[in-house]
């Protein structure tokens, strides 16, 4: 018999909507046990013929560690010789190779909110940069996932994995634990790829970092606000 678990509406609606990027942690660890069940309850997500494409892998400690050095390294090589950049290009488009209306304004008010909360003004080069690499850091969360998709797999098994990461990102909620979902690792998938020992058919889908927020950090003042219901909703009667 199937056993059926009923939700109140307040946890289900609180669990979704108190999810926030979250762009600044504490050193605080997060026990390897709360990582295997919520890894466990994300494994429900839905997937085409029931695939599950996904694959993770967690860094913690050492590993975290040296991949975000490697990262950094490069990172801050790039800031000297632009031309480094060509050497280190996503295994995919995740944004649009050119932006129209209205993403891009979307896309600009949240850079300038975020932008401006921190004081970073256009053309703060070393500000930005310096911004930028906290993505290589993992934001300081002592967890940090890459997520990878076997390359056989079509575009449908992509859908299936955001809703993995959704899963994720709500059942860390329910242990007080906070995410940010990173794409900006991407273009670094061929250093990742031998450091985390991914097979040669794998490609990188992105990186996310897991922990428990810092609350007095200004950047985590940050909201990013969303259209209205009516904006992006069709009625058909």
């Amino acid at each position: 018999m199937t056993q059926s678990v009923q939700l109140t509406q307040s946890v289900v609606d609180a669990a979704i909507t108190s999810r926030r990027s979250v762009r600044a942690f504490t050193n605080q660890a997060v026990p390897r046990q709360t990582l295997e069940q919520i890894l466990q309850v994300a494994s429900r997500a839905p997937s085409g013929t029931n695939a599950q494409p996904w694959k993770v892998y967690v860094l913690q400690g050492a590993s975290r560690d040296a991949l975000v050095a490697k990262a950094c390294a490069i990172h801050d090589a790039m800031l000297t010789d632009p031309a480094l950049q060509a050497q280190y290009t996503e295994d995919y488009d995740y944004y649009p190779p050119k932006w129209v209306s209205p993403y891009l304004e979307r896309r600009r008010e949240n850079g300038w909110g975020l932008y401006g909360l921190l004081g970073i003004g256009k053309g703060d080069k070393d500000k930005m940069h310096a911004q930028h690499q906290c993505n290589l850091r993992f934001f300081d969360a002592p967890v940090g996932f890459i997520f990878t998709i076997d390359r056989v797999m079509g575009r449908g098994s992509l859908v299936d994995f955001g809703t993995f990461l959704q899963s994720i990102m709500v059942a860390a909620r329910g242990h007080g634990l906070h995410t940010c979902p990173q794409a900006a690792w991407n273009c670094f998938h061929s250093i990742i790829m031998p450091h985390i020992g991914a097979g040669a058919g794998e490609m990188m889908v992105c990186a996310m970092s897991m922990g428990y927020a810092d609350e007095a950090a200004t950047v985590n003042g940050f909201h990013t606000p969303r259209v209205p219901v009516q904006d992006f909703t069709v009625w058909l009667d």
